[in-house]
């Protein structure tokens, strides 16, 4: 992540490859060590609708004898970056003049596009966290309980955090419902993994949670990193995982109204549908429950130790 190498890059080419496109194409290859995958186009409104569907990063059509890029920093500040640097450098070398243009530029407020990533990462850490608060504060939850619980403080820190990002902090103009929704959905879904672990693991729930969603959830879910910019099998693991889903999701919400995916809505929700199965099937091993904390109770007013462990005390 401190060196992100390009490795494949959809560019969409309008107007045919000429001379000036094709020598400017192989200087970018030669120059990125790396492939842009070219896919010629017809019109540049079907070029513009591909950048905003999010299926090509930049377009590249030839002007007279030179070549101009438009890239789109929505679609991945690094990228963009990368790509209008090396555009120059690549110009100045070949003889093919070149102009650079952001057709889709991120917001004022977020210059280098990481507002997106960190509310993600936010609602992933903090849907974990409170999981882990019920446990220790409302270990008599009953399961239906604890998974209403969850969904409402998933609503309210959602909120929370889409608020002060947006009307506070102003750094970012959300589409707010959408956004809400989708930091709620991430925050539950994240909520309810650490809930299915601690029913399978117990005690050691925190580290099979932490390693999935934020040691491999958080370098692999583009929001830092653009997927161009990261080895192949991470671009492809992060987009099924919670962190990666969310990132998409939120971002093309923010910058690409009217081209959301349900993809990333899917993720979210077959990870929250199994882990919700995973905790009811097996709700008898949780070490909640009534029953079960009075049993505690119980044991401790007799001066014995406490039955079963307590699940997150030691995370």
């Amino acid at each position: 992540m401190a060196d992100p190498t390009p490795r494949r890059v959809p560019v969409a080419v309008v107007g045919g490859t000429g001379a000036p496109c094709e020598d400017f194409a192989t200087g970018m290859e030669e120059a990125l060590n790396a492939s842009l995958v070219l896919t010629p186009y017809g019109t540049a409104a079907e070029a513009r609708e591909a950048v905003n569907e999010q299926e090509e990063f930049a377009i590249v059509r030839t002007s007279g004898h030179g070549v101009e890029l438009d890239v789109a920093g929505a679609s991945g500040a690094s990228v963009a970056q990368v790509l209008a640097e090396t555009a120059a450098q690549v110009g100045a070398r070949t003889g093919v003049p070149v102009v650079v243009r952001d057709i889709k530029p991120l917001q004022e407020g977020d210059p280098r596009g990481l507002a997106l990533f960190y509310i993600s990462l936010a609602a992933v850490i903090i849907g974990f966290v409170g999981a882990i608060q019920l446990s220790v504060h409302a270990r008599g939850l009953n399961p239906a309980e604890r998974i209403a619980f969850t969904v409402a403080y998933s609503l309210l820190g959602a909120f929370a955090i889409a608020a002060v990002v947006d009307w506070l902090l102003g750094a970012l103009d959300l589409p707010f419902t959408e956004s809400w929704l989708i930091l709620a959905l991430t925050m539950f879904t994240s909520g309810m993994v650490f809930t299915m672990f601690n029913t399978l693991m117990g005690r050691w729930a925190m580290l099979p949670t932490w390693g999935l969603m934020v040691l491999l959830g958080n370098p692999s879910s583009g929001g830092a990193v653009s997927w161009p910019l990261l080895p192949s099998v991470l671009g492809h693991i992060g987009q099924w995982l919670p962190p990666g889903a969310s990132v998409n999701a939120q971002h093309t919400a923010v910058y690409f109204e009217g081209h959301q995916h349900l993809f990333p809505f899917l993720v979210l929700a077959a990870w929250a549908l199994v882990s919700c199965t995973v905790f009811w099937v097996y709700r008898h091993r949780h070490p909640g429950g009534r029953d079960r904390a009075r049993c505690a109770r119980g044991r401790t007013r007799r001066g014995l130790k406490p039955a079963g462990p307590d699940p997150v005390t030691a995370a």
